[in-house]
């Protein structure tokens, strides 16, 4: 399905677009990717959902991205013998293991891995950050803590451990279930909650045994830190503002926001910015100014795509939002600056005969009346590499894998079509005139930048580059058998 842009959005299914109708009108009005969020929701209906996408993807012949979105370990408190309490600033607060109903003093926190963690000093947030404590002395069983900020707290709220890495493995007993299941459903792409270091990552690796692309999501401090490591480890990024804004002060989201976008954009790799985009949009039909506003600066930094959260899986608006974001998505990308920005943070690392394709592609198409780079891509490398570049024009993956398709989805600027593998160059050339036709791209009069690699159908092997006429009769008459 041709898009009036080169951005992606994921929209996330829950209560509010659970059904095959509304999964049409959401892809419809520009959701290029689903995400399932495993937090929420039985196998059963997840396969639902499962089915009905493909169902979609089939009826309208547009290869979609599912996203399944592990939940990864969740750290709360126990309960209290009230149900809550109010935590004033400077009180003293203990955390322990004892399974004792929780009172203003102390309340269980069943999680020794924790304690073994902590250090003196170290700061402990609670209910999305809402509630500071800080450690004052710790040992294997037990924090004892000041309140550093005060506020209510109740049974089972959530704990953030910003200062340390945890022991702890990204995938809980739920999480290993999880990710069995949807392998074998047949998901795109595989998001790892929680991630530490980039160990977490391959231990991921191992067990989805190709299954799945495997994308990160950067949530801790720790992953920030050691970012270039989990980045070579995965095939994707997220960038989870959410967590990430509470672990860290706020104002260090932004900036750590545009230099994660570059760094997977160097790599080759799809990142996602994520997380309130456009939160009010849950009951309101109209996003707010600065919402815009964060989108188009997520677009502008080259973001691969942008996501939805409550806004479609909860909100009242699914079909709005997912509008609102491609309405925006199309201004920021007509406007002369995003272009001079592009251009501006394009890597100049050559390393390869496929970097150097792709870079001429994208240099030829904008010095010439080039309408679309087509690529013929089995495992999907060379689509990527042609996105890095952010042409001006079109990028039309060409490739015979299913699966490749449906993970390029995800891919900036990156529209897939699905053909016949060629064993004689004039043929893809051929097929690559007709699907830029075909998508509205490209006239008769026009041309197209084909690359490819020979011999064929061999991952790895771009090593040639074809401007030809949309005209087929033009190809057949200069092009010898």
């Amino acid at each position: 399905m041709k898009r009036e842009r080169s951005v992606k959005i994921v929209a996330t299914l829950g209560p509010a677009s659970d059904n095959y109708e509304m999964i049409r009108k959401l892809h419809e009005a520009g959701a290029d990717v689903f995400r399932l969020n495993m937090s929420h929701g039985s196998h059963e209906k997840i396969a639902e959902l499962h089915a009905a996408i493909r169902k979609v993807e089939e009826d309208l012949d547009s290869p979609i991205a599912i996203l399944a979105d592990l939940q990864g370990p969740k750290l709360r408190v126990g309960e209290f013998k009230n149900g809550s309490e109010e935590l004033e600033i400077g009180a003293d607060f203990r955390l322990d293991l004892d399974e004792a109903p929780g009172d203003v003093t102390r309340v269980t926190l069943p999680h020794p891995e924790i304690f073994a963690a902590l250090e003196e000093g170290a700061s402990l947030l609670v209910n999305d950050g809402k509630i500071r404590l800080k450690v004052k002395e710790c040992g294997a069983d037990f924090a004892d803590c000041e309140v550093v900020i005060g506020g209510t707290i109740s049974n089972r709220k959530g704990v953030n451990v910003p200062d340390v890495v945890l022991p702890l493995a990204a995938l809980s007993e739920k999480d290993l279930a999880d990710l069995e299941f949807v392998c074998e459903l047949g998901v795109d792409w595989l998001a790892l909650s929680f991630v530490q270091r980039a160990k977490d990552v391959w231990d991921a690796r191992d067990l989805v045994k190709g299954r799945a692309s495997v994308l990160s999501k950067i949530e801790k401090p720790s992953a920030v830190s050691s970012f270039e490591e989990i980045l070579d480890a995965s095939d994707g990024i997220m960038v989870a503002r959410g967590d990430l804004g509470v672990e860290l002060p706020v104002q260090n989201v932004p900036p750590i926001q545009k230099r994660l976008v570059r760094k997977c954009r160097a790599a080759a790799k799809p990142v996602i910015v994520a997380t309130q985009m456009l939160e009010s949009m849950i009951e309101s039909p109209m996003p707010t100014r600065a919402e815009v506003s964060d989108v188009a600066t997520a677009i502008y930094e080259g973001a691969d795509a942008i996501m939805l959260s409550a806004e479609s899986a909860a909100g009242d608006y699914p079909v709005e939002a997912v509008s609102t974001m491609d309405n925006v998505a199309q201004e920021v990308e007509s406007d002369p600056t995003f272009t001079e920005v592009m251009e501006a943070s394009r890597s100049a690392s050559r390393t390869s005969v496929a970097d150097g394709i792709v870079a001429a592609a994208r240099e030829i198409a904008e010095t010439t009346e080039i309408k679309a780079i087509c690529c013929f891509t089995q495992s999907g490398t060379t689509a990527l590499l042609t996105a890095r570049e952010r042409p001006r024009v079109p990028i039309i993956a060409m490739t015979s894998q299913r699966s490749t398709a449906r993970r390029l989805a995800l891919t900036w600027g990156t529209l897939c079509v699905m053909t016949d593998e060629f064993n004689r160059f004039k043929g893809a050339v051929v097929a690559s005139a007709r699907a830029a036709r075909a998508g509205g791209f490209a006239e008769k009069t026009d041309q197209i930048v084909v690359t490819a690699g020979v011999p064929f159908n061999v991952p790895g092997t771009t090593n040639i580059l074809r401007v030809a006429p949309c005209d087929e009769r033009l190809i057949y008459a200069s092009d010898p058998e």
